[in-house]
């Protein structure tokens, strides 16, 4: 029987769908995979049963549904503070972990070296090995999660092709200053290396920080790829539809990658989520609200059980220090608290690059009451410490 690739050996399949599994075979509350419990906004579920029953049921333009694309273009316009074509500078994707697939293969040539921050959302590694593209790994030093500048001048001088940035992050929490976003802008420009940013949590920071689009910064939209979906924004992430945005000679070429790994994206979803895009900006006050009510409600579960962990700044995650339980092995531990405790969590190792086994991460994107049920849960922790 012939091998499989060898580029297979140097990932594992998603630890964070395997801890879903795991939370389903116990029945715990599932804190580990990052998917809201609300519904999509009720204009775009009406939107959805109209497409579903009226159409279009047929491809779209490979790149993007022109209404969608038109409808991204002028919502982004508004958030990123740059004039977007949406014949030019965007493409429609199956969900952002497409969008991230698409930038890589775009972006790198085999052989080529991505800059990725550690901790990191599974898939950049992954990504940038089945694009053939070796990885070179930059720690965030926790509890804070802020990198050594001396680090990434380092990484630099390795001639990378490309830096991912995760902001705000997943796993962590944190949003980049502009004197962060600075400094990375300055290196990839005296490098020549793209930025390919992950913005998925976008609209989901708490104040005082601020979120800035990297492509945003003088000089810079050329060389970013900025990659995001529509996911968690509008709680529909099983809808998968993502989007790169870039300058015209970038996306002619993602166009081209876009089109050979999936063709395109749902046109019936496509043309239903417009109406997500049209929403009134307070939609994204209210979100922005929600989720602060959501982290602080959290965070005060987490302090009643006497937990240790990092408070974040922006999306829906937070890490959890488990130094007092004595873990050596942050897995079997998310196993024995999914069993007994009845919490889903994923372990830290699977964003580190560096041997860390102290940390969980667990998301608060469900509904206070869950959110309550699992702080009762967590208080059963109480007895390890």
């Amino acid at each position: 029987m012939p091998k499989t690739a060898d580029r297979l050996n140097h990932f594992t399949e998603s630890v964070i769908r395997e801890m879903t599994r795991v939370a389903n075979r116990y029945g715990a509350i599932n804190l580990s995979q990052g998917f809201p419990d609300a519904d999509p906004p009720p204009e775009v579920l009406a939107a959805g049963k109209k497409a579903m029953a009226e159409g279009p049921h047929q491809y779209a333009v490979t790149w993007g549904a022109p209404r969608f694309r038109e409808a991204l273009a002028r919502k982004q316009q508004h958030w990123m503070g740059l004039d977007l074509n949406p014949e030019a500078h965007l493409v429609v994707t199956c969900g952002s972990t497409e969008a991230m697939m698409c930038a890589m293969m775009t972006a790198c040539n085999p052989g080529d070296k991505v800059v990725i921050f550690s901790p990191y959302y599974e898939n950049y590694g992954a990504a940038a090995i089945l694009s053939g593209a070796r990885p070179i790994y930059v720690p965030l030093h926790p509890p804070e999660f802020v990198f050594d500048p001396q680090e990434l001048r380092a990484a630099f001088a390795q001639s990378p092709k490309a830096l991912v940035l995760c902001n705000p992050s997943n796993p962590s929490g944190k949003v980049f200053s502009r004197e962060e976003l600075e400094f990375i802008a300055e290196l990839a420009q005296s490098h020549d290396a793209f930025v390919i940013t992950d913005e998925v949590y976008e609209h989901i920071v708490y104040r005082p920080y601020r979120h800035r689009y990297m492509a945003s910064l003088p000089g810079m939209f050329e060389r970013t790829i900025s990659c995001s979906s529509l996911s968690k924004t509008y709680n529909m992430t099983g809808w998968r539809l993502g989007y790169v945005i870039g300058p015209e000679t970038v996306m002619a070429g993602a166009r081209k990658v876009h089109d050979f790994l999936t063709v395109g994206a749902a046109a019936p979803l496509q043309e239903a989520a417009v109406s997500a895009l049209q929403l009134p900006l307070a939609y994204y006050t209210t979100l922005q609200m929600d989720y602060t009510r959501k982290r602080d409600f959290f965070l005060d579960c987490l302090d009643e059980a006497g937990l240790v962990y990092t408070k974040p700044q922006g999306a829906y995650y937070v890490m959890v220090d488990c130094t007092p339980f004595g873990v050596r092995d942050d897995r079997e531990f998310c196993r024995w608290m999914a069993r007994e405790v009845g919490v889903a969590a994923v372990p830290g190792s699977s964003f580190f690059h560096e041997p860390v086994n102290h940390l969980i991460r667990l998301h608060f994107s469900r509904s206070e009451a869950i959110l309550a049920e699992t702080g009762k849960r967590l208080q059963k922790l109480k007895s390890l410490a």
